[in-house]
């Protein structure tokens, strides 16, 4: 369960996320840098990361023409991360050239491929939310969907709720990576996630990987944090 743990490095700068690192010692194996620190450090923490031998998601949620996603999917292969994702709502076409871009690039420089996940409807959302962009289906139908559609295209699996999870391994088969953020411990606030679960039922729902950011970075106690949270995992 260990390596199902994906900690968000959901800090403001370098000293920060190297402190968190440090403090997690051998408890983690796996951390998600998003937009924030990765623009901060100008990708620094990457090579902090390569550096300590921990497994790396890149969270940048590509979205854009396919040919500016292509050749970001590149560069983002060429850093040696062990996943990234691109949003689903940019469409098949999309998808379909930020693949051809990771197996190029993991051909030509003899690397493994990362694992390509496309981004579904982000956890912050509601139904009245989401249907307040304009969207006429439900967050779940809308899941399912791109999840279909990311399969097609090629990607390995998609962000989604743990809550969408058990259903998107039914249609798309179990060797389809979901990997889930809105995961909280019982006793974690909420924050700006809605649909959430607990570490033992999203598990027990079909999330292969969890995404956890502040009931870890936030906690007075961040290293028994995520021993609770991989004791809960365990649980199921």
């Amino acid at each position: 369960m260990r390596e199902r743990l994906i900690v968000a490095l959901d800090v403001p700068n370098l000293n920060k996320g190297k402190e968190l690192i440090d403090i997690l010692e051998d408890e983690v194996i796996y951390y998600k840098v998003g937009l924030e620190l990765f623009l901060n450090t100008r990708g620094e923490i990457i090579d902090y990361l390569k550096a300590k031998n921990k497994k790396i998601f890149l969270d940048l949620k590509f979205h854009d023409i396919p040919n500016t996603v292509a050749s970001a999917s590149k560069w983002a292969t060429s850093l040696g991360v062990d996943m990234f994702n691109v949003h689903a709502g940019g469409g098949e076409e999309m998808l379909k050239r930020a693949k051809e871009a990771v197996q190029e690039v993991a051909l030509r420089e003899s690397i493994n491929p990362p694992l390509l996940i496309g981004v579904t409807v982000l956890t912050s959302f509601s139904e009245e939310g989401f249907k307040s962009l304009g969207f006429k289906t439900t967050i779940p139908e809308t899941v399912q969907k791109w999840a279909l559609m990311c399969k097609k295209a090629g990607l390995d699996g998609v962000v989604s709720s743990p809550q969408e999870a058990q259903e998107i391994k039914r249609l798309c088969g179990a060797d389809f990576y979901t990997v889930c953020p809105g995961v909280r411990p019982l006793e974690a606030e909420k924050g700006d996630q809605k649909r959430v679960m607990t570490p033992k039922e999203a598990v027990t729902n079909g999330a292969d990987y969890l995404v956890v950011g502040r009931p870890i970075n936030a906690s007075a106690d961040p290293l028994l944090a995520a021993k609770n949270i991989i004791t809960e995992m365990e649980e199921r």
